[in-house]
């Protein structure tokens, strides 16, 4: 697939949601505070020191210079000029930028084999707004934090097209999450999942970023929840979150579990690891059952970005059940961004919705912070550490959030007393609280 033609996607569902300052918009699902419309022709004094702003003349970004799986080979830091947005731009100082599994497929040019290095590389970033053109200044201002698509998310400053950011209540980590995590999760289950109260779903890595979202969809409809995970403390955390049976893969068979506890199938599979992982699952389905692959990581660093998959009877077994398997790409759904983006502010903002990050707070070498620390993340995600979305910080926050969520639920603390993780294994509900962390630290 075309990286021009997954940009451009992506960037329509980006629009479809985008605003600016003042007005109700889909993602925040708040009116916030009305705004003046001020003219800002400040920026025409370049942006080497706006107003005192401190912006350098150069910064740190990464580039993909040679085509690799292997991330630390294909990517490099350099230090470039900042760019200066145009007529229709905003400058963001990126305070946050997620890691996906496909950066390792974009930096091995897999999307678009004409495409040659150097490239940026980088999908979904956070920040503030720190400097803009004329026509971008009549809906943002600076001080406004906005949430992007793209492909050059790991910098420490983006140039956005105005019309292609969405604007958020506070600069978080949490609405980092849902811009492409979330929103799969739910577009997916809704379209592809056709759940119904009462059936019974397996979610794959589901305590990762996009699994979180779909233990949560699933048990919001009704559905009695399987999630596979790799340690006991990430069962722990799907309890959390509302997992009926979370199975840890490395001390139970997942094939052996699944056919002595539920022997009539799963009706609906979540999958996103590929291989073996996906034979169990298409062995696993139900009559009628639905087999939804939004991706398959397990093979992502090999040499093809394919794992191996024996599927040469999977057409007698999909006949002989009903069942289906289907492919999903977010930008194929974009006619349903606005409504997914909608929904789930809305239920993180009333504390119905876990947006669990995992800054590396548990990494051998410590938390992300810095654009170096990209390298230590991927590896760290491949290496299924990570407990809900991998997020980088970039920058640290110039200044308190003062617009948070009302109520949500806390994030789920790795180093918590063991009395709590006993609770959330035995299935306790948490309830709606408040987080006491300065709200740009709270870990999604």
């Amino acid at each position: 697939m075309s990286s021009l033609l997954l940009a451009r996607n992506v960037r329509r569902a980006i629009s479809v949601v985008g605003g600016g300052s003042g007005g109700t918009n889909a993602l925040s699902g708040v009116r916030p505070v009305a705004r003046r419309f001020v003219i800002d022709m400040s920026y025409s004094a370049h942006f080497m020191d706006f107003k005192g702003s401190s912006i350098p003349s150069s910064m740190k970004k990464l580039v993909v210079n040679k085509l690799s799986p292997n991330f630390r080979e294909a990517v490099s830091v350099q230090t470039v000029t900042v760019p200066t947005p145009g007529d229709a731009d905003l400058l963001v100082r990126n305070r946050f930028a997620g890691v996906n599994a496909s950066d390792v497929n974009y930096a091995a040019g897999r999307y678009d084999r004409s495409v040659k290095p150097p490239f940026d590389i980088g999908f979904e970033g956070i920040g503030e707004v720190v400097g803009l053109g004329l026509s971008a200044s009549s809906r943002y201002t600076v001080g406004d934090a906005v949430a992007y698509f793209g492909s050059s998310a790991f910098a420490e400053y983006t140039v956005v097209p105005a019309k292609e950011s969405v604007p958020i209540p506070a600069v978080r980590p949490e609405f980092l999450t849902l811009l492409v995590s979330g929103a799969t999760a739910h577009i997916a289950l809704k379209r592809l999942g056709d759940l119904a109260k009462g059936e019974t779903v397996l979610v794959t890595a589901a305590a990762g970023g996009t699994g979180q979202f779909a233990v949560q969809f699933a048990k919001q409809a009704g559905c009695h929840v399987i999630g596979t995970c790799s340690s006991d403390e990430k069962a722990g955390f799907l309890k959390s979150i509302g997992c009926d049976r979370p199975i840890n893969y490395t001390t139970e068979d997942l094939a052996k579990t699944l056919k002595k506890e539920y022997p009539q199938g799963v009706d609906v599979v979540y999958e996103s690891v590929g291989g073996s992982v996906l034979e169990v699952a298409v062995n696993s389905l139900a009559n009628k059952g639905r087999l939804i692959v939004i991706g398959f990581i397990s093979g992502y660093q090999s040499a093809s970005g394919i794992p191996d998959f024996r599927g040469s009877t999977l057409p007698v077994k999909l006949l002989q059940k009903s069942a289906s398997m289907r492919g999903f790409m977010l930008l194929h759904f974009v006619s349903d961004y606005r409504e997914a983006m909608g929904s789930m502010m809305q239920m993180f903002a009333k504390g119905k919705l876990v947006c669990e990050v995992d800054h590396g707070d548990l990494a051998q070498e410590g938390r992300f912070v810095g654009l170096e620390s990209v390298f230590r993340a991927v590896d760290y995600m491949y290496a299924g550490k990570n407990l809900g979305k991998v997020v980088v910080e970039v920058f640290p926050p110039p200044v308190s959030n003062s617009v948070t969520p009302a109520c949500k639920a806390a994030p789920f603390n790795r180093r918590r007393r063991k009395s709590e993780t006993h609770q959330a294994k035995a299935g306790v509900q948490p309830q709606c609280r408040k987080s006491t962390k300065d709200s740009g630290h709270v870990p999604m």
